[in-house]
């Protein structure tokens, strides 16, 4: 028979958090191997419960989340929402200026594909959290990689965001806290961000999923709030802060100067009509969840599990000869640096699948966060104590074997 293809905008679409080592552990798992996951930011599984509150209204409301909602969402989730934008000091944001998504991952997709056409130009950062790269890839657009600087804590390169402008250039996406990084960029990056977008009409996506994952009282400033004069969408939701990942309740703000995109504003509505409407029952979670008790901060401050984890992780990575690690100020995430003259790896995704086979130990290659050079991973630092202990001995051992098979230790 003919086989049937994969269609071609997918062929330069890589989301490999979930990707070909992923499938090999799930294999390992039903032959019965235990493997500790560092994986992907799934905060349910390592008993990071979502608040009481939520889980109660979800359930009280139940009885009417049986119906389509407006398909921009409900009044009062996007009223609560409303409120946030002000207390984020961005200003000018109405009701039809929201956007309630099946998590900000569906809203990523649509922001892409109601803007795109094909050679489109959108500027994302390198490291990315990938869906970003495979949402232009997929809308016909051309993801242009700019810099984020390891030297200088990971903050955006201006000059190289600026070099990679052309005529075809129509948005650039900031991740602010960054995933996989860990990132918080300060006011003053951001300010340099807005002026370039000032000059050459871009519009800023910018991912703030993060924004209350924050460590040593470190304050994150959306950078919508900066400036009227540029348009901004601005992506949050439940998943990370409110640790409900599963409820796919997520929201996309549109602010800023709106008067010349009132053509993309309406791609924006027929793509939200045409979905119907986001999730009822994660909608009746989002009031609550921002009106509520923050209880995010007691897991990042002081004495909390967040932040406890979070130095442990740095400590017992940053003890293994050649690893050195940008400690991260917010998210749940480190992208540590192998010395590639001790750790000389070619193909970073077979030495993940090697690190798997060898000590059961689930990592995500740096390449899958388009970095350019083999020579960083993404670690999850959401497991116990115990269980990062573990893992790392295991890092640990098996990159003394690394070394000692080419000669490097």
């Amino acid at each position: 028979m003919r086989p049937i293809q994969k269609s071609q905008k997918l062929a330069d679409v890589c989301y490999d958090i979930r990707g070909p080592v992923m499938e090999k552990a799930k294999q390992m798992e039903d032959e019965g191997h235990k493997i500790i996951k560092l994986n992907i930011g799934n905060l349910a599984v390592f008993n990071f419960d979502p608040p009481d509150e939520i889980v109660q209204d979800m359930i009280r409301n139940m009885q009417n989340a049986a119906g389509y909602t407006d398909s921009k969402g409900m009044f009062s989730p996007r009223k609560a929402i409303m409120h946030y934008t002000q207390e984020k000091h961005i200003r000018g944001v109405t009701i039809e200026d929201i956007y309630i998504g099946n998590g900000a991952s569906e809203l990523i997709v649509m922001g892409m594909n109601a803007l795109l056409n094909s050679g489109d130009e959108v500027l994302v950062p390198a490291p990315d959290y990938p869906l970003w790269t495979a949402a232009v890839s997929l809308s016909g657009g051309k993801p242009v990689h700019y810099v984020c600087d390891e030297s200088a804590d990971w903050m955006p390169d201006i000059d190289d965001i600026k070099s990679k402008i052309t005529p075809n250039t129509k948005a650039i996406v900031v991740i602010n806290p960054n995933n996989p990084t860990g990132a918080l960029y300060p006011v003053e990056v951001l300010q340099q961000i807005v002026e370039v977008a000032r000059q050459h009409q871009l519009i800023v996506f910018a991912d703030e999923i993060y924004d209350k994952t924050l460590y040593d009282g470190e304050v994150h400033t959306s950078i919508a709030s900066l400036a009227d004069d540029v348009l901004f969408l601005t992506l949050n939701g439940l998943s990370k802060n409110y640790r409900s990942c599963g409820y796919r309740a997520g929201w996309m703000v549109v602010s800023g100067e709106k008067r010349h995109a009132k053509d993309y504003i309406e791609g924006l509505n027929m793509l939200a009509s045409m979905r119907l409407c986001a999730n009822a029952p994660g909608q009746f979670a989002i009031q609550t969840a921002l009106g509520g008790y923050q209880s995010i901060n007691d897991l990042v401050g002081p004495g909390g599990r967040l932040l406890k984890q979070r130095d442990l992780a740095h400590k017992l990575l940053t003890a293994i000869p050649g690893v050195t690690c940008v400690k991260p100020k917010a998210a749940l995430y480190m992208f540590p640096k192998l010395d590639p003259v001790m750790y000389p790896i070619k193909d970073d995704q077979e030495f993940i699948h090697e690190l798997l086979t060898e000590q059961r130990v689930l990592l995500v290659q740096g390449t899958g966060f388009n970095w350019i050079n083999p020579d960083h991973f993404r670690v999850v630092f959401l497991p116990n104590t115990d269980d990062l202990t573990d893992a790392f001995g295991r890092i640990a051992s098996f990159l003394e074997s690394y070394r000692k098979r080419h000669g490097t230790n």
